[in-house]
Protein backbone atom coordinates (compact mmCIF):
# COMPACT_ATOMS: atom_id res chain seq x y z
CA UNK A 1 0.00 0.00 0.00
CA UNK A 2 1.33 3.29 -1.06
CA UNK A 3 1.69 6.11 1.53
CA UNK A 4 -0.32 9.75 0.58
CA UNK A 5 2.26 12.68 0.29
CA UNK A 6 -0.97 14.42 1.32
CA UNK A 7 -0.27 13.37 5.25
CA UNK A 8 1.79 13.71 7.93
CA UNK A 9 2.30 10.47 10.38
CA UNK A 10 1.95 11.09 14.26
CA UNK A 11 3.13 8.49 16.06
CA UNK A 12 3.75 8.06 20.12
CA UNK A 13 5.15 5.62 22.18
CA UNK A 14 4.06 3.66 25.07
CA UNK A 15 7.24 1.97 26.83
CA UNK A 16 6.69 -1.03 29.44
CA UNK A 17 10.15 -2.01 30.97
CA UNK A 18 10.77 -4.65 33.91
CA UNK A 19 12.80 -2.96 36.64
CA UNK A 20 15.98 -4.66 37.84
CA UNK A 21 14.69 -5.00 41.37
CA UNK A 22 15.47 -8.17 44.04
CA UNK A 23 11.75 -8.59 44.81
CA UNK A 24 7.99 -7.22 43.44
CA UNK A 25 6.58 -4.22 43.70
CA UNK A 26 4.57 -4.56 46.26
CA UNK A 27 5.74 -8.15 48.21
CA UNK A 28 8.54 -9.35 49.41
CA UNK A 29 8.11 -12.28 46.25
CA UNK A 30 11.09 -12.46 44.29
CA UNK A 31 11.36 -11.61 40.59
CA UNK A 32 13.72 -14.30 39.77
CA UNK A 33 11.63 -16.52 36.98
CA UNK A 34 9.11 -14.12 35.95
CA UNK A 35 9.49 -14.30 32.75
CA UNK A 36 9.57 -18.27 31.90
CA UNK A 37 12.75 -18.85 33.30
CA UNK A 38 13.55 -22.26 35.45
CA UNK A 39 11.12 -21.48 38.09
CA UNK A 40 7.47 -23.48 38.01
CA UNK A 41 4.22 -21.73 36.96
CA UNK A 42 2.50 -20.32 40.50
CA UNK A 43 5.55 -20.64 42.52
CA UNK A 44 6.72 -17.01 43.58
CA UNK A 45 3.29 -15.69 44.92
CA UNK A 46 2.31 -14.72 47.84
CA UNK A 47 -1.53 -13.36 49.29
CA UNK A 48 -0.09 -9.82 48.61
CA UNK A 49 0.57 -10.53 44.78
CA UNK A 50 -2.30 -12.60 44.29
CA UNK A 51 -4.78 -10.11 45.57
CA UNK A 52 -5.98 -11.83 48.65
CA UNK A 53 -8.39 -10.12 50.77
CA UNK A 54 -7.45 -8.30 53.92
CA UNK A 55 -3.89 -8.07 52.58
CA UNK A 56 -1.69 -4.49 52.20
CA UNK A 57 0.82 -3.53 49.91
CA UNK A 58 4.27 -2.17 50.83
CA UNK A 59 6.05 -0.18 48.64
CA UNK A 60 9.44 -1.38 46.78
CA UNK A 61 12.01 1.31 47.45
CA UNK A 62 14.57 0.54 44.78
CA UNK A 63 12.02 0.51 42.03
CA UNK A 64 11.14 4.21 43.17
CA UNK A 65 15.14 4.66 42.99
CA UNK A 66 15.17 3.23 39.56
CA UNK A 67 12.08 5.14 38.06
CA UNK A 68 13.52 8.33 39.40
CA UNK A 69 17.07 7.34 37.86
CA UNK A 70 15.42 6.56 34.69
CA UNK A 71 13.57 10.10 34.88
CA UNK A 72 16.64 11.53 35.32
CA UNK A 73 18.32 10.25 32.63
CA UNK A 74 15.88 11.07 30.43
CA UNK A 75 15.88 15.21 31.60
CA UNK A 76 12.73 14.71 33.43
CA UNK A 77 11.19 16.53 36.52
CA UNK A 78 11.19 14.41 39.51
CA UNK A 79 8.56 15.03 41.76
CA UNK A 80 9.15 15.47 45.35
CA UNK A 81 6.10 17.28 46.64
CA UNK A 82 3.23 14.76 46.35
CA UNK A 83 3.42 11.38 43.90
CA UNK A 84 0.15 9.29 43.97
CA UNK A 85 -0.29 5.86 43.21
CA UNK A 86 -3.73 4.76 41.85
CA UNK A 87 -6.08 1.99 41.27
CA UNK A 88 -6.68 1.28 37.19
CA UNK A 89 -10.02 -0.75 37.02
CA UNK A 90 -10.42 -3.51 34.54
CA UNK A 91 -11.10 -6.82 34.94
CA UNK A 92 -8.85 -9.42 32.96
CA UNK A 93 -7.62 -12.80 34.17
CA UNK A 94 -4.20 -11.75 34.62
CA UNK A 95 -5.16 -8.91 36.90
CA UNK A 96 -5.78 -11.30 40.53
CA UNK A 97 -6.91 -7.89 42.15
CA UNK A 98 -9.03 -6.54 39.19
CA UNK A 99 -7.40 -3.76 39.54
CA UNK A 100 -3.55 -2.52 38.74
CA UNK A 101 -1.88 -0.05 40.91
CA UNK A 102 -0.51 2.13 38.82
CA UNK A 103 0.30 5.95 38.96
CA UNK A 104 -1.70 8.57 36.56
CA UNK A 105 -2.65 12.31 37.57
CA UNK A 106 0.99 12.56 39.37
CA UNK A 107 3.61 10.30 38.28
CA UNK A 108 6.88 10.16 39.46
CA UNK A 109 8.65 11.77 36.67
CA UNK A 110 7.42 13.59 33.65
CA UNK A 111 8.47 16.20 31.15
CA UNK A 112 11.36 14.85 29.33
CA UNK A 113 13.57 14.53 26.34
CA UNK A 114 15.34 11.91 24.32
CA UNK A 115 17.70 12.67 21.91
CA UNK A 116 17.27 9.92 19.33
CA UNK A 117 19.75 9.39 16.06
CA UNK A 118 18.16 8.17 13.14
CA UNK A 119 20.76 6.53 10.72
CA UNK A 120 18.19 6.16 7.93
CA UNK A 121 17.49 9.35 8.17
CA UNK A 122 20.38 10.65 8.57
CA UNK A 123 19.38 13.24 11.54
CA UNK A 124 18.72 13.39 14.98
CA UNK A 125 15.63 14.07 16.52
CA UNK A 126 14.43 15.22 19.84
CA UNK A 127 11.12 12.80 21.31
CA UNK A 128 9.81 14.51 24.15
CA UNK A 129 9.00 12.17 27.36
CA UNK A 130 5.41 12.72 28.84
CA UNK A 131 6.16 10.59 31.68
CA UNK A 132 7.88 7.84 33.26
CA UNK A 133 5.42 6.53 36.44
CA UNK A 134 5.52 3.26 38.54
CA UNK A 135 3.33 0.74 38.35
CA UNK A 136 3.10 -3.23 38.73
CA UNK A 137 2.81 -6.06 35.68
CA UNK A 138 0.48 -8.06 35.63
CA UNK A 139 -0.12 -12.08 35.84
CA UNK A 140 1.49 -14.80 32.16
CA UNK A 141 -1.55 -15.96 30.33
CA UNK A 142 -0.95 -18.16 27.78
CA UNK A 143 -3.55 -19.32 25.34
CA UNK A 144 -3.86 -22.87 23.92
CA UNK A 145 -5.08 -23.60 20.46
CA UNK A 146 -7.64 -26.32 22.45
CA UNK A 147 -9.28 -23.43 23.34
CA UNK A 148 -8.30 -22.48 26.99
CA UNK A 149 -6.38 -20.50 28.64
CA UNK A 150 -3.79 -20.83 31.22
CA UNK A 151 -2.27 -18.12 33.94
CA UNK A 152 1.39 -17.55 35.72
CA UNK A 153 1.07 -15.28 38.14
CA UNK A 154 4.79 -15.14 39.04
CA UNK A 155 4.84 -12.03 36.80
CA UNK A 156 2.06 -10.71 39.21
CA UNK A 157 3.23 -7.76 41.10
CA UNK A 158 6.82 -7.43 39.39
CA UNK A 159 8.14 -3.93 39.41
CA UNK A 160 7.20 -1.91 36.12
CA UNK A 161 7.68 1.15 34.64
CA UNK A 162 5.71 2.71 31.82
CA UNK A 163 7.12 5.47 29.88
CA UNK A 164 4.92 7.52 27.75
CA UNK A 165 6.37 9.94 24.82
CA UNK A 166 4.67 12.92 23.12
CA UNK A 167 3.42 12.97 19.74
CA UNK A 168 6.80 13.63 18.23
CA UNK A 169 7.51 10.99 16.09
CA UNK A 170 6.85 11.14 12.26
CA UNK A 171 7.93 8.19 10.84
CA UNK A 172 8.29 4.77 11.69
CA UNK A 173 12.06 4.59 11.09
CA UNK A 174 12.17 7.25 14.14
CA UNK A 175 10.06 4.88 16.03
CA UNK A 176 12.57 2.40 16.01
CA UNK A 177 15.13 4.65 16.62
CA UNK A 178 13.88 5.40 19.83
CA UNK A 179 12.85 2.43 20.84
CA UNK A 180 16.94 1.28 20.09
CA UNK A 181 18.15 4.24 21.53
CA UNK A 182 15.39 3.93 24.98
CA UNK A 183 16.98 0.74 25.37
CA UNK A 184 20.45 1.44 25.21
CA UNK A 185 19.54 3.79 28.16
CA UNK A 186 17.69 1.86 30.44
CA UNK A 187 20.06 -0.76 30.45
CA UNK A 188 23.39 1.49 30.73
CA UNK A 189 21.82 3.01 34.04
CA UNK A 190 21.07 -0.49 35.19
CA UNK A 191 17.27 0.27 35.56
CA UNK A 192 16.00 -2.89 33.31
CA UNK A 193 17.69 -5.80 31.34
CA UNK A 194 15.30 -4.32 28.39
CA UNK A 195 15.06 -7.65 26.45
CA UNK A 196 11.77 -7.74 24.41
CA UNK A 197 12.71 -11.51 23.12
CA UNK A 198 12.21 -12.39 27.64
CA UNK A 199 9.18 -9.91 27.85
CA UNK A 200 11.54 -7.27 30.20
CA UNK A 201 10.49 -5.09 27.76
CA UNK A 202 7.29 -3.95 25.82
CA UNK A 203 6.35 -1.28 23.14
CA UNK A 204 3.58 -0.05 21.94
CA UNK A 205 3.02 2.43 19.21
CA UNK A 206 -0.11 5.24 18.91
CA UNK A 207 -0.32 6.24 15.82
CA UNK A 208 -2.35 8.44 13.37
CA UNK A 209 -2.60 10.57 10.15
CA UNK A 210 -3.57 14.16 9.41
CA UNK A 211 -3.18 16.34 6.45
CA UNK A 212 -0.22 18.44 6.00
CA UNK A 213 0.09 21.76 7.58
CA UNK A 214 -2.67 20.44 10.03
CA UNK A 215 -2.99 21.46 13.54
CA UNK A 216 -4.90 18.83 15.38
CA UNK A 217 -3.99 14.84 15.25
CA UNK A 218 -6.02 12.43 13.38
CA UNK A 219 -7.86 9.56 15.24
CA UNK A 220 -4.98 7.58 16.87
CA UNK A 221 -4.46 3.86 16.09
CA UNK A 222 -2.56 1.32 18.90
CA UNK A 223 -0.57 -1.49 18.13
CA UNK A 224 0.49 -4.24 20.12
CA UNK A 225 1.71 -8.27 20.22
CA UNK A 226 5.02 -6.24 19.14
CA UNK A 227 7.92 -8.48 20.28
CA UNK A 228 11.27 -6.83 18.21
CA UNK A 229 12.08 -3.23 16.99
CA UNK A 230 12.07 -4.81 13.17
CA UNK A 231 8.74 -5.71 14.28
CA UNK A 232 7.83 -1.92 15.55
CA UNK A 233 8.99 -0.55 12.46
CA UNK A 234 7.12 -2.84 9.87
CA UNK A 235 3.30 -2.74 11.67
CA UNK A 236 3.57 1.01 12.30
CA UNK A 237 4.94 1.32 8.53
CA UNK A 238 1.63 -1.19 7.61
CA UNK A 239 -0.82 0.99 10.22
CA UNK A 240 0.18 4.18 8.01
CA UNK A 241 -0.27 2.66 4.72
CA UNK A 242 -3.83 1.42 5.56
CA UNK A 243 -5.02 4.17 6.83
CA UNK A 244 -4.05 6.50 4.07
CA UNK A 245 -5.95 4.14 1.70
CA UNK A 246 -8.51 4.59 3.75
CA UNK A 247 -8.67 8.12 4.38
CA UNK A 248 -8.02 8.78 0.48
CA UNK A 249 -11.27 6.90 0.25
CA UNK A 250 -12.90 8.50 2.53
CA UNK A 251 -13.65 6.10 5.44
CA UNK A 252 -13.67 6.94 8.83
CA UNK A 253 -10.75 6.33 11.16
CA UNK A 254 -11.67 4.62 14.65
CA UNK A 255 -10.06 4.72 17.72
CA UNK A 256 -8.86 1.19 18.20
CA UNK A 257 -6.06 -1.69 19.37
CA UNK A 258 -5.27 -3.45 16.44
CA UNK A 259 -2.53 -6.59 16.91
CA UNK A 260 0.30 -7.32 14.94
CA UNK A 261 0.59 -10.57 12.35
CA UNK A 262 3.89 -10.99 12.19
CA UNK A 263 3.49 -14.13 9.35
CA UNK A 264 1.33 -12.19 7.19
CA UNK A 265 2.41 -8.32 7.67
CA UNK A 266 -1.03 -6.93 8.46
CA UNK A 267 -1.96 -5.26 11.43
CA UNK A 268 -5.79 -7.05 12.56
CA UNK A 269 -8.08 -5.52 15.20
CA UNK A 270 -8.59 -6.26 18.72
CA UNK A 271 -10.89 -4.50 20.22
CA UNK A 272 -11.75 -0.55 20.55
CA UNK A 273 -9.53 1.62 22.80
CA UNK A 274 -10.33 2.37 25.86
CA UNK A 275 -10.58 5.91 27.13
CA UNK A 276 -8.51 6.93 30.63
CA UNK A 277 -12.21 7.34 32.19
CA UNK A 278 -12.97 3.70 31.13
CA UNK A 279 -10.39 2.37 34.10
CA UNK A 280 -12.11 4.57 36.48
CA UNK A 281 -8.36 5.67 38.50
CA UNK A 282 -8.79 6.76 42.16
CA UNK A 283 -6.04 7.52 44.79
CA UNK A 284 -5.05 3.89 46.02
CA UNK A 285 -6.69 4.12 49.58
CA UNK A 286 -3.93 1.50 51.04
CA UNK A 287 -0.54 3.87 50.25
CA UNK A 288 0.22 7.10 51.38
CA UNK A 289 1.43 9.68 48.71
CA UNK A 290 5.19 9.62 48.30
CA UNK A 291 7.40 12.78 48.75
CA UNK A 292 10.72 12.06 47.57
CA UNK A 293 13.36 13.96 49.69
CA UNK A 294 15.08 16.62 47.48
CA UNK A 295 18.74 15.15 48.89
CA UNK A 296 18.07 11.83 47.28
CA UNK A 297 17.14 13.16 44.28
CA UNK A 298 20.57 14.97 43.98
CA UNK A 299 21.86 11.93 45.35
CA UNK A 300 20.51 9.77 42.36
CA UNK A 301 21.71 12.52 39.82
CA UNK A 302 25.43 12.00 41.02
CA UNK A 303 25.25 8.80 40.32
CA UNK A 304 24.36 8.91 37.34
CA UNK A 305 26.79 7.60 34.65
CA UNK A 306 28.05 7.86 31.50
CA UNK A 307 24.79 7.67 29.18
CA UNK A 308 25.09 6.34 26.17
CA UNK A 309 25.06 9.53 23.97
CA UNK A 310 27.64 10.97 25.94
CA UNK A 311 29.62 7.85 25.44
CA UNK A 312 28.87 7.97 21.63
CA UNK A 313 30.16 11.58 21.22
CA UNK A 314 33.58 10.84 23.23
CA UNK A 315 34.30 7.79 21.24
CA UNK A 316 33.70 9.90 17.65
CA UNK A 317 34.99 13.06 19.23
CA UNK A 318 38.10 11.90 21.54
CA UNK A 319 38.83 8.66 20.28
CA UNK A 320 38.49 9.30 16.38
CA UNK A 321 35.96 6.14 15.77
CA UNK A 322 33.38 5.88 13.19
CA UNK A 323 29.68 6.94 13.74
CA UNK A 324 29.17 2.85 12.65
CA UNK A 325 31.86 1.81 15.58
CA UNK A 326 30.63 4.48 18.14
CA UNK A 327 27.04 2.98 17.29
CA UNK A 328 28.02 -0.18 18.22
CA UNK A 329 29.61 -0.27 21.36
CA UNK A 330 27.37 1.80 22.79
CA UNK A 331 23.97 -0.18 21.80
CA UNK A 332 25.36 -2.76 24.73
CA UNK A 333 26.56 -0.84 28.12
CA UNK A 334 28.66 -3.97 29.11
CA UNK A 335 30.34 -4.05 25.94
CA UNK A 336 31.43 -0.95 25.67
CA UNK A 337 32.91 -0.90 29.45
CA UNK A 338 35.07 -3.68 27.85
CA UNK A 339 36.09 -1.40 25.18
CA UNK A 340 37.22 1.60 27.65
CA UNK A 341 38.91 -0.97 29.42
CA UNK A 342 41.52 -2.21 26.90
CA UNK A 343 41.87 1.43 25.48
CA UNK A 344 42.60 1.83 28.92
CA UNK A 345 45.35 -0.88 28.98
CA UNK A 346 46.82 1.42 25.88
CA UNK A 347 45.63 -0.36 23.06
CA UNK A 348 45.00 2.67 20.28
CA UNK A 349 40.84 3.08 20.10
CA UNK A 350 40.69 1.65 16.49
CA UNK A 351 42.68 -1.21 16.92
CA UNK A 352 40.44 -2.22 20.55
CA UNK A 353 36.89 -1.68 18.53
CA UNK A 354 37.84 -3.29 15.14
CA UNK A 355 38.29 -6.77 17.86
CA UNK A 356 35.48 -6.34 19.77
CA UNK A 357 32.86 -4.62 17.52
CA UNK A 358 34.52 -8.17 15.43
CA UNK A 359 35.57 -11.39 16.39
CA UNK A 360 35.23 -10.53 20.16
CA UNK A 361 31.44 -9.61 19.31
CA UNK A 362 31.07 -12.97 17.34
CA UNK A 363 32.14 -15.28 19.87
CA UNK A 364 29.37 -13.48 22.40
CA UNK A 365 26.99 -13.76 19.59
CA UNK A 366 27.62 -17.51 19.89
CA UNK A 367 27.04 -17.99 23.04
CA UNK A 368 24.03 -14.99 23.31
CA UNK A 369 21.67 -18.05 24.11
CA UNK A 370 23.37 -18.70 27.31
CA UNK A 371 23.13 -14.97 28.82
CA UNK A 372 26.75 -14.55 28.24
CA UNK A 373 27.68 -10.47 28.17
CA UNK A 374 31.34 -9.25 27.51
CA UNK A 375 31.60 -8.42 31.75
CA UNK A 376 31.08 -12.51 32.17
CA UNK A 377 33.51 -13.34 29.59
CA UNK A 378 36.43 -15.14 31.32
CA UNK A 379 39.26 -13.32 29.18
CA UNK A 380 39.24 -10.50 30.73
CA UNK A 381 40.17 -6.85 29.19
CA UNK A 382 43.81 -7.03 30.14
CA UNK A 383 44.16 -10.87 28.33
CA UNK A 384 42.43 -8.78 25.35
CA UNK A 385 44.88 -6.23 25.18
CA UNK A 386 47.89 -8.30 25.77
CA UNK A 387 46.84 -10.42 22.38
CA UNK A 388 46.10 -7.25 20.18
CA UNK A 389 49.66 -6.20 21.51
CA UNK A 390 50.93 -9.53 20.08
CA UNK A 391 49.29 -8.84 16.80
CA UNK A 392 50.80 -4.78 16.55
CA UNK A 393 54.10 -6.43 17.53
CA UNK A 394 54.01 -8.33 14.54
CA UNK A 395 54.42 -11.65 16.78
CA UNK A 396 51.56 -13.35 16.10
CA UNK A 397 49.25 -13.09 12.84
CA UNK A 398 45.85 -11.51 12.89
CA UNK A 399 44.68 -14.91 11.71
CA UNK A 400 46.53 -17.07 13.92
CA UNK A 401 45.50 -14.21 16.52
CA UNK A 402 41.38 -15.16 16.23
CA UNK A 403 42.36 -19.46 16.69
CA UNK A 404 44.25 -18.13 20.17
CA UNK A 405 41.24 -15.42 20.85
CA UNK A 406 38.95 -18.54 20.41
CA UNK A 407 40.72 -20.82 22.67
CA UNK A 408 41.05 -17.56 25.68
CA UNK A 409 37.83 -16.38 25.19
CA UNK A 410 36.03 -19.37 27.85
CA UNK A 411 38.89 -20.22 29.65
CA UNK A 412 40.68 -16.71 30.47
CA UNK A 413 44.51 -17.81 29.69
CA UNK A 414 46.82 -15.59 29.38
CA UNK A 415 46.92 -15.29 25.18
CA UNK A 416 51.06 -15.18 24.69
CA UNK A 417 51.33 -18.38 26.76
CA UNK A 418 48.97 -19.73 24.61
CA UNK A 419 50.82 -18.65 21.60
CA UNK A 420 54.12 -20.03 22.98
CA UNK A 421 52.67 -22.93 23.53
CA UNK A 422 51.22 -24.21 20.48
CA UNK A 423 53.82 -22.91 18.54
CA UNK A 424 51.58 -20.32 16.13
CA UNK A 425 54.07 -17.08 16.81
CA UNK A 426 54.38 -15.14 13.68
CA UNK A 427 57.72 -15.60 11.79
CA UNK A 428 59.00 -11.99 10.81
CA UNK A 429 62.94 -13.57 10.42
CA UNK A 430 63.32 -12.16 6.96
CA UNK A 431 66.32 -14.76 6.66
CA UNK A 432 63.63 -17.59 7.19
CA UNK A 433 61.05 -16.45 5.38
CA UNK A 434 63.67 -15.54 2.35
CA UNK A 435 64.61 -19.53 2.54
CA UNK A 436 60.95 -20.66 2.38
CA UNK A 437 60.02 -17.92 -0.58
CA UNK A 438 63.52 -19.60 -2.88
CA UNK A 439 61.90 -23.32 -1.91
CA UNK A 440 58.35 -22.20 -3.64
CA UNK A 441 60.43 -20.67 -6.42
CA UNK A 442 62.31 -23.77 -6.96
CA UNK A 443 58.83 -25.55 -6.74
CA UNK A 444 57.51 -23.81 -9.08
CA UNK A 445 59.21 -22.72 -12.11
CA UNK A 446 56.06 -22.12 -14.27
CA UNK A 447 54.03 -20.35 -11.93
CA UNK A 448 57.20 -18.01 -12.05
CA UNK A 449 57.68 -17.48 -15.85
CA UNK A 450 53.53 -16.82 -15.95
CA UNK A 451 54.16 -13.91 -13.63
CA UNK A 452 57.34 -12.64 -15.10
CA UNK A 453 55.31 -12.83 -18.22
CA UNK A 454 52.86 -10.12 -16.84
CA UNK A 455 50.24 -12.45 -15.15
CA UNK A 456 50.80 -10.99 -11.92
CA UNK A 457 47.76 -12.59 -10.63
CA UNK A 458 49.79 -15.73 -9.82
CA UNK A 459 51.37 -13.50 -7.25
CA UNK A 460 48.49 -14.51 -5.01
CA UNK A 461 49.16 -18.51 -5.73
CA UNK A 462 53.08 -18.03 -4.61
CA UNK A 463 52.35 -16.11 -1.50
CA UNK A 464 49.64 -18.42 -0.45
CA UNK A 465 52.20 -22.05 -1.04
CA UNK A 466 54.80 -19.91 1.10
CA UNK A 467 52.12 -19.35 3.76
CA UNK A 468 51.03 -23.03 3.54
CA UNK A 469 54.73 -23.82 4.26
CA UNK A 470 55.05 -21.47 7.00
CA UNK A 471 51.63 -23.05 8.69
CA UNK A 472 50.88 -19.54 8.24
CA UNK A 473 53.26 -18.26 10.96
CA UNK A 474 54.88 -16.22 8.16
CA UNK A 475 54.75 -12.40 8.46
CA UNK A 476 52.67 -11.76 5.65
CA UNK A 477 53.89 -8.39 4.86
CA UNK A 478 57.64 -9.09 4.94
CA UNK A 479 56.38 -12.25 2.57
CA UNK A 480 55.00 -9.85 0.13
CA UNK A 481 57.35 -7.73 -0.14
CA UNK A 482 60.44 -10.16 -0.02
CA UNK A 483 58.89 -11.98 -2.76
CA UNK A 484 57.83 -9.25 -4.68
CA UNK A 485 61.84 -8.09 -4.93
CA UNK A 486 63.01 -11.72 -5.98
CA UNK A 487 60.20 -12.24 -8.40
CA UNK A 488 60.75 -8.66 -10.08
CA UNK A 489 64.55 -8.85 -9.79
Amino acid sequence: MAVSTHYETVIGIEVHAQLRTDSKMFCACATSGAEGQADAPNTRVCPICMGMPGTLPVINRRAVELVMLTGLALDCHVETEAVRFERKNYFYPDLPKGYQISQYALPLTSDGRLLVPVPSEGREVTIGITRAHLEEDTARMQHARRGYSVVDFNRAGVPLMEIVTEPDIRSPAQARAYGETLRELLRAIGASNADMEAGSMRIEGNVSLRPMGAASFGTKVEVKNLNSFRSLERALEYEVARQATALNRGEIILQETRGWDEENGHTIIQRTKEEANDYRYFPEPDLPPLRPPQAWVNELRARLPELPAQRRARYIDALGLSVYDAGVLTADAPLAAYFDAVVGEGIPAKSAANWITGEFSRLLNQNAADGLRADRVALRPAGLAELIGEVEAGRVSSTNAKTVLAATFESGESPRSVIEREGVGQVSDSGAIGSEIEAVLEEFPSQVAEYRSGKVAVFGFLVGQIMKRTAGRANARIVNEELRVRLDG
